[in-house]
């Protein structure tokens, strides 16, 4: 797995180097930790990098459901399964939403 960096630099910088982070963010892939009073406060990510981070804890949620499904016994037969997804992805009528 991908670690992503992290620089910390106060408030202040905000504003008077905001183009500055926004590079670092953007073409370092650092995540910049802003403090306030020597405190962490915010952090600032590019969009690019904070879209795949969003993906990864949804992808993460659906699993951890899925993994609760199979601990409650709330499964169904593989075939039966498959072929409803096929359905769905197909556009047959269990795949209207």
């Amino acid at each position: 797995m991908l670690t992503q960096r992290e620089v910390i630099r106060p408030s202040a910088d905000l504003r008077n180097h905001y183009n500055e982070i926004s590079r670092q963010c953007r073409e370092d892939n650092e995540a910049v930790i802003i403090t306030v009073n020597g405190r962490g406060d915010t952090v600032s990510l590019s969009y690019e990098e904070y879209k795949r981070m969003k993906a990864r804890i949804e992808l993460l949620e659906i699993l951890a459901e899925a993994d609760e499904d199979v601990k409650y016994g709330r499964v169904g037969p593989v075939k039966e399964t498959f072929d409803d997804l096929r359905s769905i992805l197909k556009g047959g009528p269990e795949g209207k939403i």
